[in-house]
């Protein structure tokens, strides 16, 4: 009798359903598993166009120099198009530097009933006016993203200031880089390293960030290049700005 009531146990203990544990930091709880992943955010899944929106993204191309035809393709046919399919036409504008197209479709999204403020959405459009050198652009999507409150990780500001730099913007990287300082979020040595990279182009801006980087990390190394790289890239910058 008592090995089946032991049977009973165990069997009933294995189709109990199993539930995360929460893991506690400091005085939070935090479930671990897939709900807590960022990869859930829509702008950084795979994104693939359905036939509406291949029509969609062609037809709009086509339209552009047709204002009156353009608005009313926009009206009729984007705002019916499904989120997946949004999401990819914008995704493969930014893909192709179209950036009045990007704008346009940039505004509807945040129109929409699903959107939801997303660092990805912003980082994206960002790095695509930061190739494109469109300062007034990325001025105003940097306005909107500081008025939803939209908060960017350490890596992230990286990879935007070296963005920039790569562009030949150094001063609106070094707005990015102010915020990034003010941030909240706790700084990490990466994101430092590889805007140090970036600057190199820029020493004296360099020095700035080193000291940045040598207060908050003093137990930490930042290895300068030769002297003479400075002067070399400060010339090619200079031919190309002539140019």
């Amino acid at each position: 009798m008592w090995r089946q009531c032991q049977n009973l146990l165990l069997l009933t203990s294995r189709r109990l359903p199993r539930h995360p544990q929460p893991h506690a930091i400091g005085n939070r709880h935090v479930i671990t598993g897939a709900a807590s992943s960022p990869s859930l955010s829509i702008w950084r899944r795979k994104k693939e166009m359905g036939k509406e929106g291949l029509m969609v993204a062609k037809e709009l191309k086509r339209l552009q120099s047709h204002p009156v035809r353009f608005e009313r393709f926009m009206k009729t046919h984007v705002s019916r198009l499904l989120k997946s399919d949004l999401v990819a036409v914008l995704a493969e504008f930014q893909r192709q530097n179209l950036v009045s197209l990007s704008l346009k479709l940039y505004d509807v999204v945040r129109k929409e009933t699903w959107y939801r403020p997303d660092m990805f959405f912003y980082r994206d459009m960002l790095m695509m006016l930061a190739r494109n050198k469109k300062i007034d652009e990325a001025r105003k999507v940097w306005d909107d993203l500081k008025g939803e409150e939209v908060l960017f990780d350490q890596h992230t500001f990286g990879d935007l200031i070296r963005a920039f730099l790569d562009s030949g913007l150094p001063d609106e990287a070094m707005i990015i880089y102010d915020e990034m300082r003010c941030s909240p979020e706790p700084p990490l040595s990466l994101p430092y390293r590889v805007i140090l990279k970036g600057l190199i182009p820029y020493p004296e801006l360099r020095e700035k960030v080193k000291d940045d980087f040598l207060e908050l990390f003093p137990d930490m190394i930042v290895y300068d290049p030769p002297e003479d790289l400075f002067d070399d890239d400060q010339q090619v910058r200079l031919e190309s700005e002539e140019d």
